[in-house]
C-alpha cells in the first residue's frame, strides 16, 4: 500500500490507516513501524486499536471486531512497561477486543498451569547451566574456586527442587520467593522454549490472538521475539505480527542488535517520521548523532529522518568540556555553573532551580554519586545487583531483603518532623496499615504492657530520625527492638549479625555470595539514613536524577547529560571514545572487525535516547580525559557549530 506524501506537521497523517489497511487485508499482512523519538508512536498504535475494535467508525475495522467477537479472540498488545499499559488502556478505555500487557504477564497468561511442561523445561535449563559451571571450573588453573563449587551445589540443588514441585507460581508486577515461585527471567526463557518445542502451545496463541502488536520491540527479549517470528512464518495466514520502535533506542543487551535487518522483505514497513517532541535545533542533532560515520561503529545508519514541527523552529543546545580528573564535589559545583550558563543563554528560568531541569547521568553509580547516596546504593549492589538498580520495565523497590525500609520503615519516618516530633495520627495510620497493632495481647494489663512499649520505641525511633547523623542501624534498632513491623528475617538475622564483615576481596568473581551479601548488610547499616530516602526517590522514577534506561520514553523540557566515563566506573560506554578524546582499543577493534557490537555503537545509541529526551534545550556535559582533544574533536565534527562548544566554566 502506498500512502501520498504529506508535507509539515501531516507529514504522517496517513499511517494509521496505513496501518488498518494491512491489518484488515485478506490475506493480512505483518509489519514494522519505525517510530522514532517523539513520533507519537503510543497515538498511533491507540488510533488503530480504535478502528480495528470498532471504537471509531472504520468499514474494514467493524468488519474485523465482528470476525474477532465471533471466534472469541482478541488483539494482544505486548508494551514495556506496566505504564505503558496503563497509559494505553487509558487513552483507549474499556475494550473487550484488546488485551494491553507486558511482556511478562503476556508469557504467563500463555504458560500459567501447564507445569509439568514448566518443570521439565527448567530443568532442561538448569542442566545447561550447571554443565557450563562445570566446564567453567574444570578450565581453572588453580582448579575450582569457592564461588564455582557454590554454583555447581546451587544448581544441584536445584534441580532436586525442581523435581519434587507439583506447582509453580509467578507475579508479573513483583518478585515473588518459595516454592514454586518464578523470576521475570524465568518465565520468558521457558516461553521461549516451549513455543519453540510445542506446536500446541503455538496453535493456541494464534487461537486467542491472530493479531498480536508488540510496542518497544527493539527491546524485546530476542528469544521471545524469534519464537513469535517463527510462529509467522510457519503459519502466515494465522498470525499478523506488528513491530512497532526504534532499533536506535535499544538500551538493553537482551534486544536484536539489529532488528530491522532481520524482518522478512514480505512485511511492510510504515514510518513516523515527524517529532512532535523536540525543538528543530534538538531534532537536528539527534540526525546527525544517528548519520555520524564513526571508526569502530558497526550498526547500521538505518533509521528515519526525524522533521520537526513547523511552529518548533528553535532550540538551544550546549556541549561542555571539562577535565575528569577533578574531584566529584568540583564536578557537582562546576555542572551548577553550566546550568546557570544554560539560564543566561536560553533565557529559561527553569535552569536557575535545583529541579527545574532534568538530569540525565551515563550509569547508575555516577546518579547516585550526584544523588548523594552512594554509600546506600554501593550496599544495595552487594546484597543484590539485579534489583539494586531501576529497571525500565518492572517495579524498582530495591532488593527484596531490605524492601521493609523503603516501605514500612520509611513510611513511619514521614510521620516525624526535623525538631523529632511525631505526628501521632499519622503514626498509627501507618502501624494501622502495615498490620503492626493487629496481634495485640488480649488481656488488658498485657496489651497496656505492649502500648507501652510500642510507644517508648516509637519516641526512640523518632529520636533517631530528627538526628542527621544518624545511620540505617541507629534507625532500625527501635523498629527491631519494638518489633514495629514484621520484618523480613533476612534483615533481621543480619542486623543481629554481630561478626565483621569479610575483606573486599581482589577478585570478586571468587567471592562467596554470602560473604558479599554480608558485606553488603555492613556496609547498608553503616550508611546515613537520609541516602536511604533519597535512594527511595531515585527507585521511584521522582529524582531529576535518572540513567537512560528509567526515562525510557519519557520527556522534559531542559536535559542536563553527564557524561563522565571515570565516575561511572563501567566498561560497556564511553564518551572519550565516541568524541575522539580517547583512541579505541585493541578490543573496540578487533570487535569491529568481527561486526560485534562495540562501546561506539552502545555509547551512540545512549547520546541518542538522553538527547532526544529533551523539548526546549539540551545541556551536554563533557568530562573527559583529554578536554583540548575533545575540543578539537567536536569542532572538527558537525554536530555542534563552534559557538555551542564551551569549556565548563569555573566553580
Amino acid at each position: 500500500m502506498t500512502i501520498a506524501q504529506n508535507v509539515g506537521n501531516d507529514r504522517d497523517v496517513g499511517v494509521v490507516e496505513e496501518i488498518c489497511g494491512y491489518l484488515t487485508s485478506t490475506p493480512s499482512r505483518s509489519f514494522f513501524l519505525f517510530a522514532g523519538a517523539g513520533s507519537g508512536k503510543t497515538r498511533t498504535l491507540v488510533e488503530v486499536l480504535r478502528r480495528l475494535t470498532g471504537v471509531e467508525p472504520h468499514v474494514a475495522g467493524s468488519c474485523f471486531a465482528s470476525r474477532l467477537r465471533v471466534r472469541g479472540q482478541s488483539i494482544r498488545v505486548i508494551t514495556y512497561t506496566r505504564n505503558a499499559a496503563s497509559v494505553i488502556n487509558g487513552r483507549l478505555g474499556e475494550n473487550h477486543l484488546t488485551q494491553v500487557s507486558t511482556i511478562h504477564t503476556f508469557c504467563w497468561d500463555l504458560i500459567a498451569g501447564f507445569d509439568d511442561d514448566i518443570r521439565e523445561v527448567l530443568l532442561e535449563l538448569n542442566e545447561e547451566d550447571l554443565e557450563k559451571a562445570k566446564k567453567a571450573a574444570e578450565k581453572r588453573r588453580n582448579g575450582a574456586t569457592a564461588r564455582d563449587r557454590e554454583a555447581i551445589a546451587r544448581y544441584e540443588n536445584r534441580a532436586v527442587e525442581l523435581n519434587s514441585t507439583p506447582r509453580f507460581r509467578y507475579n508479573p508486577d513483583r518478585n515473588t520467593y518459595g516454592e514454586g515461585a518464578l523470576q521475570h527471567a524465568q518465565v520468558l526463557a521457558v516461553t521461549t522454549r516451549l513455543l519453540e518445542l510445542r506446536p500446541t502451545l503455538r496453535k493456541a496463541l494464534v487461537d486467542r490472538h491472530p493479531v498480536i502488536l508488540i510496542d518497544e520491540s527493539q527491546d524485546t527479549m530476542s528469544g521471545i521475539l524469534d519464537s513469535l517470528l517463527q510462529v509467522v512464518e510457519e503459519a502466515p495466514s494465522g498470525l499478523t505480527l506488528g513491530l512497532l520502535g526504534d532499533h536506535r533506542q535499544r538500551i538493553y543487551m537482551d534486544g536484536h542488535k539489529d532488528l530491522p535487518s532481520l524482518i522478512p522483505e514480505a512485511w511492510a514497513f510504515p514510518r513516523l517520521e515527524m517529532n512532535h517532541r523536540s525543538q528543530q535545533r534538538i531534532v537536528d542533532l539527534i540526525n546527525h548523532i544517528w548519520a555520524a560515520e564513526l571508526k569502530g561503529r558497526t550498526q547500521p545508519a538505518s533509521g528515519v529522518v526525524q522533521y520537526a514541527r513547523m511552529e518548533k523552529s528553535s532550540g538551544l543546545v550546549r556541549v561542555f568540556v571539562g577535565d575528569t580528573n577533578l574531584g566529584a564535589e568540583e564536578k557537582i559545583r562546576r555542572e551548577a555553573r553550566c546550568a546557570e550558563r544554560m539560564a543566561e543563554i536560553s533565557r529559561h528560568a527553569a535552569w536557575g532551580k535545583a529541579k527545574g531541569f532534568q538530569v540525565l547521568a551515563l550509569e547508575h553509580k555516577l546518579a547516585a554519586r550526584r544523588g548523594e547516596f552512594l554509600d546506600v546504593f554501593n550496599a544495595m549492589m552487594l546484597i543484590d545487583p539485579e534489583a539494586a538498580r531501576p529497571q525500565g520495565n518492572g517495579e524498582n523497590k530495591g532488593p527484596a531483603a531490605v524492601q521493609n525500609l523503603m516501605d514500612e520503615v520509611s513510611a513511619l519516618a514521614a510521620c516525624v518532623d526535623q525538631q523529632g516530633k511525631v505526628d501521632d495520627y499519622a503514626a498509627i495510620e501507618v502501624l494501622h496499615r502495615f498490620e503492626c497493632l493487629r496481634d495485640l495481647p488480649t488481656s488488658v494489663p498485657d496489651q497496656h504492657a505492649r502500648l507501652k512499649e510500642l510507644h517508648q520505641e516509637l519516641h526512640a525511633f523518632a529520636a533517631a530520625c530528627s538526628d542527621s547523623r544518624s545511620t540505617v542501624r541507629d534507625i532500625l534498632d527501635p523498629v527491631v527492638k519494638g518489633r514495629l513491623f514484621k520484618l523480613d528475617d533476612r534483615l533481621v538475622r543480619a542486623f543481629h549479625d554481630v561478626e565483621p564483615a569479610p575483606p573486599d576481596p581482589e577478585h570478586t568473581a571468587d567471592e562467596p555470595v554470602e560473604d558479599r551479601r554480608h558485606r553488603g548488610f555492613h556496609k547498608l547499616f553503616n550508611a546515613r539514613w537520609a541516602e536511604v530516602g533519597l535512594y527511595r526517590t531515585y527507585m521511584e522514577g521522582k529524582s531529576n536524577l535518572a540513567t537512560h534506561q528509567v526515562v525510557k520514553g519519557s520527556e522534559f523540557e531542559h536535559v542536563m547529560v553527564i557524561m563522565d566515563d571515570e565516575e561511572a566506573g563501567g566498561f560497556l560506554f564511553s564518551y572519550d571514545k565516541l568524541f575522539g578524546a580517547m583512541p579505541l582499543t585493541k578490543r573496540d577493534m578487533e570487535n569491529a572487525a568481527e561486526n560485534k557490537e562495540t562501546s561506539i555503537d552502545r555509547t551512540l545509541r545512549l547520546l541518542y535516547v538522553t538527547c532526544s529526551r529533551a523539548r526546549e534545550s539540551l545541556a551536554l556535559v563533557l568530562w573527559s580525559s583529554a578536554p583540548e582533544a575533545a575540543i578539537d574533536q567536536l569542532k572538527a565534527g558537525d554536530w555542534f557549530s563552534d559557538h555551542e562548544i564551551e569549556r565548563v566554566p569555573d566553580a
